[in-house]
């Protein structure tokens, strides 16, 4: 099968690697049809993610091609969606919502499991993992799926931070970051109810059309100190009580912080990359920080039917479509910032 492999700063190749295989009673087999790159995939791109080479990608849905004797939450031929991370479903985190600090889970492509970007992967912990799209395991509609396949990590991404942050009904918001999952949390906190959003940071104006799509009442195209005077002025200077970090430089985590009220919430999702808080900042305006990994599978079940009732389109971050073969030329694209997100189309003649 072919599966893309990365092989460096700014190397990634579609090469020959084995077909997956049953290993354990409790896994499956998925035929991938569509995949995603995600910006936390760039940062391995550009040299400061896991040591190559290495199998890459966790953004993917599909279809069920064989299960283990010990799987029965899924069947062959089931449509499934597959979390940025795996988990089995019955350690003490999983059942508290938490199933990105599984006990005996992990991420695709290390430690000797598949990669999302290819064109089969083994899943373990099939029950624990895999979430059906329709309760009888069928397939979507085509126009469904890439809201769904946002679901694996990008959209469920930001809507961790805005649930971090406490966006509630009525809330004004502050998002700091223009990529995907900027992007994902505006729609996220409108979703929760947030009567105004101000989105901060981009220069780019098809960014900026999507976010007002996506509900932003404002958008501001700087970033640091003209983007904290720039929200000042719109706010008449109060700032915000839920602001959302989005990017994970020590930039935007200190616009996050400055753009936050006293008493305020600051949720984080954005990897981060040389920040380092400044408590003694944060101890006398009472700030909190709060947020981190996503827990995907935690929010899925719930935001499936905002999808399929098109409450919600995440999709719409997918900006340009590539086979897999082009999956060289995607991950190109991306890091120019020319695409937003790139949606992988895996064949697989059907």
């Amino acid at each position: 099968m072919k599966a893309a492999v990365f092989h460096g700063q700014y190397r990634i190749s579609l090469d020959e690697v084995p077909d997956p295989v049953i290993e354990s009673p409790t896994d499956a087999i998925v035929d991938i049809e569509y995949a995603g790159v995600c910006g936390s995939d760039l940062w391995t791109y550009r040299g400061e993610g896991f040591p190559a080479p290495h199998r890459i990608g966790h953004e993917f849905v599909g279809v069920v091609s064989r299960i283990g004797s010990d799987v029965h939450d899924v069947a062959v031929g089931d449509w499934v969606i597959v979390p940025f991370r795996f988990s089995d479903g019955t350690c003490r985190f999983c059942k508290a919502g938490l199933e990105t600090s599984c006990i005996h889970g992990g991420f695709w492509g290390r430690g000797g499991t598949d990669g999302g970007q290819g064109e089969h992967a083994r899943v373990p912990f099939a029950d624990g993992t895999l979430v059906k799209a329709l309760p009888d395991g069928g397939r979507p509609a085509e126009s469904d799926i890439p809201g769904l396949l946002a679901l694996t990590d990008v959209f469920t991404t930001g809507y961790h931070a805005a649930v971090s942050a406490g966006v509630r009904t009525g809330s004004t918001v502050i998002v700091v970051g223009d990529g995907a999952v900027g992007l994902s949390a505006i729609a996220a906190a409108k979703l929760l109810g947030a009567a105004r959003v101000i989105n901060a940071g981009s220069r780019h104006a098809d960014r900026n059309a999507l976010a007002r799509a996506f509900g932003a009442d404002d958008t501001v195209d700087s970033r640091g100190e003209d983007a904290v005077r720039a929200i000042a002025a719109l706010t008449g200077g109060i700032m915000a009580d839920v602001v959302i970090e989005c990017v994970g430089s020590a930039q935007s985590f200190e616009t996050a912080v400055r753009l936050c009220s006293p008493g305020g919430t600051v949720g984080y999702v954005g990897l981060p990359h040389g920040v380092a808080l400044d408590m003694a900042t944060l101890f006398p305006r009472n700030i909190t920080i709060a947020g981190g990994i996503s827990p995907a599978h935690h929010y899925m079940r719930s935001l499936i039917p905002a999808v399929l009732e098109h409450a919600i389109d995440p999709g719409r971050v997918f900006t340009r479509t590539y086979g897999l073969d082009g999956i060289a030329q995607a991950y190109a694209d991306m890091d120019a910032r020319t695409v937003i997100k790139p949606l992988i189309k895996v064949s697989h003649g059907r």
